[in-house]
């Protein structure tokens, strides 16, 4: 079982079923997860987002939201000032640095599915 950075792309993607579902789930299935605390925020921004554009599905979306609190994640603190730095040499938001940030600071994969992201990540880890 190796340990992996998850971040809300693609817990996103698991948990609404969204397109690249499988391929993420995949990513994750039998790993220890690590997430910056933003995570369960960006993740219940995620589930208002779709509420508003799906009223309709409210009941359904809030059950899908639910189930993604009780993956197993390992919620890890930061070093704001560090992903400062990171957002300025990556040209990311502080919010994609702070996966980034820990993904490095633990020298483990960071799961995404956001491209800048990805691009940020395979650049920094060379």
């Amino acid at each position: 079982m190796a340990d992996r950075v998850v971040d809300a792309s693609a817990l996103a993607a698991v948990t609404f079923l969204e397109t690249r579902a499988s391929a993420m789930a995949a990513s994750l299935r039998g790993q220890n997860l690590f997430a910056p605390v933003l995570l369960r925020f960006e993740m219940a921004h995620v589930c208002i987002k779709k509420i508003r554009e799906r009223p309709n599905e409210r009941d359904l979306i809030l059950s899908q939201y639910a189930s993604s609190l009780q993956m197993p994640i390992q919620l890890v603190p930061v070093d704001y000032v560090g992903v400062v730095g990171m957002a300025e040499r990556s040209k990311l938001s502080a919010y994609d640095a702070s996966y980034l940030w820990l993904a490095l600071r633990l020298r483990i994969e960071l799961v995404t599915g956001d491209d800048e992201l990805t691009r940020a990540y395979a650049a920094a880890a060379l």
